[in-house]
């Protein structure tokens, strides 16, 4: 049997992935293989999709749009729609729908994003980055439920001068994500630079209308964070690496 062709909106769909996934997955560390192999689908199928062959699906373009780290908006409004509107119904604990209704429930993946590991080295000269994720800028990346609202990367803990003995702590190893584009306030953890070009992680206190970096083990002294700090993002997220 001939395959319909796809109408205007989802060729048009195709076109707009394929133009992203060709700007964007060799800096996102991403194939088609990757993609294909977590919707259980072969590499052709991948290239289908993005050639225009085959409709995007939702579940497709969650997938790829986890994978590229962009909403689905940016490729298909329908779609998004779509995928808001059930996963809004869900949330109000909408259930499965009588046999007469002409629509159900469906289960969506999990929205995840990718995001590269980077030195400490990498970290300090955040700033000074002309492209944020330039070529070989990393060659391992980590996922997150997070959405970063701008550029983020993951770093691991060195050092045990956020190791608590109650309370938050942050041990050596421990992986955290940081977003370069998240709210600054006291309280946050944070990475920083300091006038030396080193990276540093603490938390952001204010005591007397200035600024300090403290560390969360007693044992470590209170920075002051003046004219010559400056923060490169905040940790959202934390992650043990076994």
């Amino acid at each position: 049997m001939k395959k319909r062709s796809l109408n205007p909106e989802q060729a048009a769909e195709c076109e707009a992935l394929k133009n992203i996934f060709k700007a964007r997955a060799k800096s996102a560390g991403v194939t088609q293989t990757d993609i294909a192999d977590s919707l259980n689908v072969t590499q052709a199928a991948i290239s289908h999709y993005l050639n225009g062959v085959n409709p995007l699906n939702a579940r497709v373009a969650a997938v790829f749009a986890k994978f590229l780290g962009i909403p689905v908006r940016s490729f298909s409004h329908r779609l998004a729609d779509e995928i808001e509107a059930t996963t809004e119904a869900a949330r109000l604990g909408l259930r499965g729908l009588d046999d007469g209704e002409n629509f159900k429930l469906v289960e969506l993946p999990q929205m995840v994003y990718r995001y590269p590991v980077i030195s400490w080295v990498s970290a300090g000269n955040w700033a000074e980055a002309v492209q944020p994720y330039p070529d070989g800028h990393s060659d391992r990346y980590e996922i997150s439920d997070y959405n970063s609202k701008g550029p983020a990367f993951w770093l691991e803990v060195k050092g045990d001068s956020m190791t608590a003995p109650s309370g938050t702590s942050v041990p050596e190893g421990m992986m955290v994500l940081v977003d370069t584009e998240a709210e600054v306030a006291p309280g946050k953890l944070v990475i920083a630079k300091l006038g030396s070009g080193e990276a540093t992680f603490k938390k952001l206190v204010e005591d007397g209308g200035n600024r300090y970096l403290k560390p969360l083990n007693p044992a470590y002294k209170m920075i002051e964070c003046n004219e010559d700090c400056r923060i490169i993002g905040v940790a959202v997220r934390m992650a043990a690496k076994l």
